[in-house]
């Protein structure tokens, strides 16, 4: 194997990669004709190993929006860490804000690392939360073993 190398990005290529994923924070949001401005809704955060989705519906469960670190623009191991889940997070705030949502109500699924700086995030960013819950699956007994190997 050869000598590895460090790629040192300039200054212009941070502050480009900056722009980019601020222009994915701050998307357009249109509305559903018919669809009432309503005050409360439901944000569901879905945290996994490799991305952070989180989802911003009415309080009826009818999907508004939704937003994940790999749509904002980041890339590979990037997207699961706890930075990108705040970028995300300050995304469906944003959205939320436009939509005129101030009231919402956490569900949050999954064991990734983004579960707890997106909650934060939210709560920075002026919602008011009305309930957390996790929601995260959990196996009762779950499935049979395998049988006993025989040698």
């Amino acid at each position: 194997m050869g000598k590895k190398r460090v790629v040192q990005k300039s200054e212009e290529e941070l502050l480009k990669e900056r722009e980019q994923v601020e222009a994915g924070v701050r998307k357009e949001i249109k509305l559903k004709k018919g669809s009432p401005k309503t005050k409360e809704g439901r944000v569901y955060i879905s945290s996994s190993y490799n991305n952070t989705l989180i989802t911003l519906t009415d309080a009826s469960g009818d999907v508004l929006t939704w937003a994940s670190a790999g749509s904002i623009g980041f890339k590979g191991t990037k997207k699961a860490t706890p930075f990108a889940a705040s970028k995300v997070a300050e995304a469906i705030a944003f959205s939320a804000d436009k939509l005129g949502i101030e009231k919402v109500e956490i569900f949050v699924k999954g064991i990734g690392s983004g579960r707890e700086s997106a909650i934060r995030s939210l709560a920075n960013k002026g919602l008011d939360l009305l309930s957390i819950k996790d929601v995260t699956p959990i196996p009762h007994n779950g499935c049979r073993p395998p049988k006993a190997r025989r040698v």
